[in-house]
C-alpha cells in the first residue's frame, strides 16, 4: 500500500483520538449516574485528568479502585460506568484482552439493571465504547451496528452532545469502510444541513461560520472536510477547514487546532497535484502543505505530531525529495517508542514503513537509498515486525494483514521472492476478500506480481483476476479503494489492470481466451476510471459484443503498456486480432504530444503527416486488410491514456485521412453503450448559446450565426446570451423532452470532475450538475436524450488526462451520443460544420457517425478550413448509429 492510501486512511482516524483529548470523558467515556459518595467519584475525576495528561497507567489504577469501591457499596450501575471508562482507557493503549474483560463485566452489570433513564444512558455509553472496541479490532461494520443501537437510546433522552459524538463515531466507521458519500450525509445531518449530495454551497458555509463554536461542531466540520477532500471537493474542504480552524482557535483548544491544521495540510497536498492549476499555484499549494505539516508537528500531543511528520515524510517521498525524507526519518525515529500500541499508533507506524520501503533500493540496486544506505533495512524490518506483533495482540486482522503485506514487500526488496510470496499469502489468509476488499485487492496484486516474476503464469493470472474481481465489486464504493485525488488511482488501481493485460498478451502467441479476457480487462479499466472520476458508480454496465451491435463496425482497443503498445481488434464473427509494437509508454506519449501540438491552424502538412502516418501504422495498418475484407464501415475506438487527446480522424495511410475511409466513433467501452439501434432521430433541438464574453471567458461572436443556421435546418427552442441561464435551461428541459440538446458555449473537460463544466450566462454547470439537470426530463427513460452537442468546449490545457472529462460528460449526461470538440475551434468554422452536420442528420437512414464524417468532409472542402485543425477535433462519443 502506497503513501497515498495511507494519507487517505490516516486523514480520519486521529479524529477519534482528538475527541478523547478535547471532549474528555463526555465524548469517549461513560458518565456516572449521580455523585452520591465523594470517594469513588473523585477517583473518576482524577483518572480523567491523568488520562488527558497521557498518564494512562495511573488512570487505570484509579478506575480499577473506583470500580471496586462502587462494587463494595452495591452501586452496580456506577460500577458498570467505571468499568466502561476502564475499557476505554485500556483501548487507548492497545490492551485488547483487558479491555474486552472489563467491557464484558460492565455490560453484564448494566443489562441486569431495571430500564430506567440512567440505566439506558449508561448502557448507550457502554455500547459506544463497545463500538470503539470493534473499530479498534478492525470491524467497522460491527461498530456501526452497535452505535446504531446506542443512537436509538440517545434519541429518546435528549442527549444532544452524546448523540453528536455517536454520529461522529458512525461517520468515522463509514469512512473506514470507504463509504464516504454515506459518511458525508451523516455529518451534514449532524450540522443540521440539508443536502441530497455531498456538496457544500456558499450559503451553507456562511451558515457554519456564524453558528456558535463548540468542540463537537469543530470535530464534525473537520471530519466533513476530510470526506470532501477524499471525494475531490478540495475547494470546499479548504473553505470549511478555515472556518473550523478559526473556531478551534477561538475555543482555545490547541490540540483541536492542530488536528484541523493537519487536515489542512492534507487538502493542500491534494491541491498540489491538481492538473488544472498553474505551476505557480501548485507550488504554492505544496509550500502550504509543508507549512501545515511542520506547524502540526510542533503539537505536544504525540500522535498528532507524529502523524503530521509521517504525512510530511510521505510527501517528501512522493515529490522525490529523498534527502528531506531521510533527514525527517532520523529526527522522528526516537519518538516512535512513545507511541501507544493501539490502532492509532499502529497506523502511524505502517504509514512510516510504507514510505521507508519506497526509499530502500530495489533488488537490482537501482532506486532510492543510494545516499549511503541512510535508511537501514534493519530499522524498517524492526518497525514492520513490531507492528505485526502489536496488531496480533490487538486482534486487528486488517492491520496485521497490512503489516504482513509490507513485510512481503521488504522480503522482495531483500531478494527473497519465495519469502515474499509466503508473507503475502499469510496476509490474505487474515482478510476475507469481499469483507475487507480495500486490504485484499492490493495483496492479490502483490501476489500476482511476485508470482509473475517467478514464472508462475497461471497462478499470477488467478491472483490478478481476483484483484480485478474485488475492484469490480466495489464499483459504487470505488472511493473505498482509492478515494484520494486522481493521482492515487494512477498509482494504486490503474497499474493492476495494465499489468494484467500485459500478462495476458505478453506471450508470443496469446490464445483467443487470453485476448478475450484482456479485452474485458481493458473495458473494466475504462469503467473504473470513470467511477474514480465521479467518485461513484457512473453508469449501468452490461456486457456487449460488437457482433450484436453493428455487423459493419469494428472495435479497436489500443492498450498502453510500459514497454509496448498492444492493439486488440474485434471484427464481427471473426477471431480477435492482436498486434504489438515495442515502444516505451513515455516515448509513445511524447510523439502523441508532438502530433497534438502540430495540429495548429497555420501548420503545414509536413509538420503533422509523418506523425499521423506513424500512428496509423501502429493502430490500423496491421488490421487494414481484414477491415477491408469484411467490409467494415465504422471504426469504434476504446482509447487509452493520452491517445484520448488525439483525434483518430487525422490518422493517415499515406494517401487519405482515416475519416475519409471510415465513419469514426469513440466509446469508453461497449458495456457502457446505449446499444439499441435508434432509427431516425427526431431532430427537435433545445439550443443554448453564449456569444458574449462572461466570467473571464472570451466572446464567441459566431455562435449567433451557428444558432441561426441550425434553426433554419431543424426545429429548435433557443436560449441565447442573457436567457441562457441555468434556471431557464432547467425549465426548458423539464417541460419538454427534447431529443437533442445543443450547447454552444465555453466549457472545459478535465481529469477531475470539479474542473469539468459548461458556462452559462450566470453560472458554471459542473458535470455532476449537468447530469442532474439532463436527467430531470419529465418522461425519463421513455424518451432518452439521443444527442448532446457541445460545440465550443475544450480539454483543459496541461492536463494529459483531460479527455477523461469528455468521456465522463458523455456517460453521465444520459445521452446516447455526445458530439464535442477536443479543442476550441475557430467559431466560424464550427458554425459551418454544425450547419453541415444537422443537414446530414435529417437525411433518411443517416447514422450519427456518418453525419459527422460527411460534415467533416464538407468542411475539409472549404479552402479556408482544409487544415485538420478545423475539422479533426469533432468527435462522437457513445452510440454511433
Amino acid at each position: 500500500m502506497s503513501y497515498s492510501t495511507w494519507l487517505r486512511r490516516l486523514g480520519y482516524f486521529l479524529l477519534a483520538t482528538i475527541a478523547t483529548v478535547v471532549l474528555g470523558l463526555r465524548g469517549f467515556h461513560a458518565e456516572p449516574v449521580v455523585a452520591q459518595a465523594p470517594s469513588p467519584f473523585s477517583l473518576i475525576q482524577q483518572a480523567q485528568a491523568r488520562s488527558q495528561q497521557g498518564e494512562t497507567e495511573a488512570a487505570i489504577a484509579l478506575l480499577t479502585d473506583a470500580a471496586a469501591q462502587f462494587a463494595a457499596q452495591g452501586d452496580t450501575l456506577n460500577q458498570a460506568m467505571a468499568l466502561g471508562n476502564l475499557t476505554a482507557t485500556y483501548l487507548s493503549i492497545g490492551q485488547g484482552p483487558a479491555a474486552a474483560a472489563a467491557l464484558a463485566q460492565a455490560l453484564t452489570l448494566a443489562t441486569a439493571q431495571p430500564q430506567t433513564p440512567d440505566q439506558q444512558r449508561i448502557l448507550a455509553q457502554l455500547w459506544d465504547i463497545q463500538g470503539q472496541q470493534r473499530l479498534e479490532q478492525g470491524q467497522p461494520q460491527a461498530a456501526i451496528d452497535i452505535w446504531s443501537q446506542a443512537a436509538a437510546l440517545y434519541a429518546g433522552q435528549n442527549q444532544s452532545a452524546l448523540q453528536l459524538q455517536n454520529e461522529l463515531n458512525q461517520a468515522h466507521a463509514l469512512q473506514a469502510l470507504g463509504l464516504y458519500p454515506r459518511a458525508c450525509q451523516t455529518l451534514l445531518r449532524s450540522l443540521a444541513l440539508e443536502a441530497t449530495t455531498c456538496d457544500l454551497t456558499e450559503a451553507a458555509l456562511n451558515t457554519l461560520s456564524t453558528v456558535a463554536a463548540t468542540p463537537e461542531r469543530v470535530l464534525v466540520m473537520t471530519q466533513l472536510a476530510n470526506v470532501l477532500r477524499v471525494l475531490g471537493h478540495l475547494d470546499q474542504a479548504a473553505d470549511l477547514l478555515e472556518i473550523a480552524r478559526g473556531q478551534a482557535q477561538h475555543l482555545g483548544l490547541a490540540d483541536l487546532t492542530a488536528m484541523v491544521t493537519l487536515q489542512q495540510g492534507n487538502v493542500w497536498r491534494a491541491q498540489a497535484v491538481r492538473p488544472t492549476l498553474t505551476t505557480t499555484q501548485r507550488e504554492q499549494a505544496k509550500r502550504a502543505a509543508i507549512a501545515a505539516y511542520q506547524q502540526t508537528a510542533q503539537s505536544p500531543h504525540l500522535p498528532i505530531s507524529l502523524q503530521a511528520q509521517a504525512n510530511l515524510l510521505s510527501f517528501w517521498v512522493a515529490t522525490g525529495d529523498q534527502t528531506a525524507a531521510i533527514a525527517l526519518w532520523q529526527e522522528l525515529k526516537p519518538d516512535l517508542a512513545q507511541l501507544p500500541n493501539n490502532r492509532t499508533g499502529l497506523e502511524i507506524r505502517l504509514n512510516l514503513a510504507e514510505s521507508l520501503l519506497t526509499l530502500l533500493p530495489s533488488p537490482s540496486g537501482r532506486g532510492a537509498g543510494d545516499e549511503g544506505n541512510a535508511i537501514a533495512i534493519a530499522d524498517v524490518e524492526a518497525l514492520i515486525k513490531t507492528t505485526v506483533q502489536q496488531a496480533t495482540t490487538l486482534g486487528h486482522d486488517r492491520l496485521q494483514a497490512y503489516g504482513l503485506g509490507s513485510w512481503g514487500r521488504l522480503a522482495e526488496l531483500q531478494g527473497q521472492p519465495t519469502g515474499a510470496i509466503a508473507l503475502t499469502q499469510r496476509a490474505l489468509a487474515l482478510v476475507p476478500p469481499f469483507q475487507a476488499p480495500e486490504v485484499a485487492y492490493p495483496l492479490f496484486w502483490q501476489l500476482g506480481r511476485l508470482q509473475a516474476e517467478q514464472g508462475e503464469r497461471e497462478a499470477a493470472i488467478a491472483a490478478y483476476g481476483q484483484a480485478i474481481q474485488i475492484l469490480a465489486s466495489l464499483r459504487g464504493d470505488l472511493v473505498a479503494v482509492n478515494p484520494e485525488v486522481q493521482f492515487s488511482f494512477r498509482e494504486q488501481v490503474e497499474p493492476i489492470y495494465r499489468e494484467f493485460v500485459g500478462l495476458l498478451v505478453g506471450g508470443a502467441n496469446p490464445t483467443q481466451t487470453d485476448l478475450q479476457r484482456a479485452r474485458q480487462v481493458v473495458e473494466s479499466l475504462q469503467v473504473a476510471e470513470l467511477d474514480n472520476f465521479f467518485q461513484d458508480a457512473c453508469a449501468e454496465t452490461k456486457p456487449q459484443l460488437i457482433d450484436d451491435l453493428d455487423r459493419s463496425a469494428a472495435v479497436i482497443y489500443p492498450i498502453l503498456l510500459p514497454d509496448r503498445l498492444t492493439v486488440i481488434v474485434s471484427i464481427p464473427g471473426q477471431p480477435l486480432l492482436h498486434y504489438s509494437t515495442a515502444i516505451t509508454r513515455s516515448d509513445l506519449e511524447a510523439t502523441l504530444r508532438d502530433l497534438r501540438l502540430a495540429l495548429q491552424p497555420g501548420a503545414f502538412p509536413d509538420e503533422y503527416l509523418a506523425s499521423s502516418q506513424w500512428l496509423y501504422d501502429l493502430l490500423i495498418r496491421p488490421a487494414a486488410a481484414s477491415l477491408a475484407q469484411h467490409q467494415i464501415q465504422t471504426l469504434v475506438f476504446v482509447l487509452d491514456g493520452y491517445l484520448r487527446n488525439v483525434p483518430m480522424a487525422v490518422l493517415n495511410d499515406g494517401q487519405q485521412f482515416l475519416m475519409e475511409q471510415y465513419n469514426l466513433a469513440l466509446t469508453p467501452g461497449l458495456q457502457l453503450l446505449a446499444s439499441q439501434p435508434l432509427g431516425q432521430i427526431p431532430v427537435q433541438t433545445l439550443m443554448g448559446g453564449l456569444a458574449e464574453g462572461r466570467q473571464g471567458f472570451s466572446p464567441l461572436p459566431a455562435v449567433e450565426g451557428e444558432i441561426v443556421q441550425i434553426k433554419a435546418t431543424v426545429p429548435a427552442a433557443v436560449l441565447f446570451n442573457q436567457t441562457f441561464t441555468r434556471e431557464n435551461l432547467q425549465a426548458q428541459i423539464t417541460q419538454q423532452a427534447f431529443p437533442i440538446v445543443h450547447l454552444a458555449t465555453h466549457g472545459q473537460f478535465s481529469s477531475q470532475a470539479e474542473d469539468t463544466f459548461i458556462l452559462t450566462w450566470d453560472d458554471r454547470i459542473s458535470v455532476k450538475q449537468l447530469d442532474q439537470l439532463l436527467r430531470s426530463r419529465t418522461q425519463g427513460k421513455k424518451n432518452p436524450l439521443e444527442l448532446l452537442v457541445l460545440s465550443a468546449c475544450e480539454t483543459a490545457r496541461g492536463d494529459d488526462r483531460a479527455a477523461l472529462g469528455l468521456a465522463g460528460v458523455a456517460v453521465r449526461s444520459g445521452a446516447r451520443s455526445t458530439l464535442a470538440t477536443l479543442w476550441q475551434v475557430n467559431d466560424v468554422s464550427t458554425a459551418e460544420f454544425m450547419a453541415y452536420f444537422y443537414q446530414e442528420l435529417t437525411k433518411p437512414g443517416m447514422t450519427k457517425a456518418k453525419a459527422l464524417r460527411n460534415a467533416q468532409l464538407a468542411l475539409k472542402q472549404d479552402p479556408d478550413f482544409q487544415n485538420p485543425f478545423f475539422w479533426a477535433p469533432f468527435i462522437l462519443v457513445g452510440n454511433w448509429q
